[in-house]
């Protein structure tokens, strides 16, 4: 195998992976593109992509601006989101009876509509970040939790028998069977999760807020311009797909076994 080739080989794997949903993407846009011209539609009621890319492009420091807001609102939210689902799974591992208290009132903070929340959280702490990191943590708790106490539940019954044989404590136990054997879990509720967590951050910057996509849309929508409504929308599914593909990245750090099965043949 030449030198050359083992160079390159990672971005023919990752070209390999992309590719097909590239090409998916690609084609829908000018399918889009397409339909517009064809059509005679006026852009006011829909764009076409090349309108949108240029109007986002002219509008590129107010969404770099208003994206950054988003991300930190996102990023924030989701880390208080990830330590509350871990000191909670911990609790309601250790706690059966708490467990049975907890989650029905956690299904039920599932059902509350985020469009009659979301404007109560705001006139409770008011426009700052505070309430887009609470409805954050709010959209993304739940799945977290359940993935990770799923995650417990499925741990090898025999090597947790064979640790108490050893003498080793509840505690001894959770680190060395229960903690590995959740990995898996945790990684999957993350992927889920994080896809929420943009999605809660712009709600919640809908609602009320000076700065995020959540109000340039708003902005945008109310001075008729679907095309950097549409603009926004895309920045805001470009920043999902980053940090979808961030936690898939720390999957394969945190879990390098798991891509032997990819090597063979």
């Amino acid at each position: 195998m030449s030198s050359r080739f083992v160079r390159w080989r990672p971005v023919a794997q990752l070209l390999a992976h992309a590719g097909p949903a590239i090409a998916a993407v690609l084609g829908l846009l000018m399918a889009w593109e397409a339909y517009v011209q064809l059509s005679g539609i006026a852009p006011t009621v829909l764009p076409a992509p090349s309108r949108i890319v240029v109007a986002g492009l002219g509008q590129w420091q107010s969404l770099a601006t208003h994206s950054l807001a988003t991300l930190q609102a996102t990023t924030l939210g989701f880390a208080a989101s990830l330590v509350a689902a871990f000191g909670f799974s911990v609790l309601v591992d250790f706690c059966r009876p708490l467990r049975r208290a907890l989650f029905p009132v956690l299904v039920i903070s599932q059902t509350l509509p985020l469009v009659a929340i979301a404007p109560l959280i705001v006139l409770w702490f008011g426009f700052g970040l505070v309430p887009k990191i609470v409805l954050v943590a709010l959209v993304t708790l739940f799945p977290m939790l359940v993935a990770l106490v799923e995650g417990y539940a499925a741990t090898d019954r025999d090597i947790e028998a064979l640790l108490a044989s050893m003498g080793a404590s509840r505690a001894r136990r959770f680190q060395l069977a229960r903690l590995p054997s959740v990995l898996p879990y945790f990684f999957a509720g993350l992927r889920i999760s994080i896809t929420y967590a943009v999605v809660g951050a712009i709600f919640a910057e809908y609602a009320g807020s000076r700065y995020g996509l959540g109000i340039y849309i708003l902005n945008a929508k109310n001075n008729f311009r679907p095309d950097l409504v549409l603009a926004a929308v895309f920045v805001s599914a470009s920043i999902t797909l980053l940090l979808f593909g961030a936690a898939s990245l720390l999957q394969r750090l945190a879990m390098p076994w798991t891509r032997l099965g990819e090597r063979a043949p």
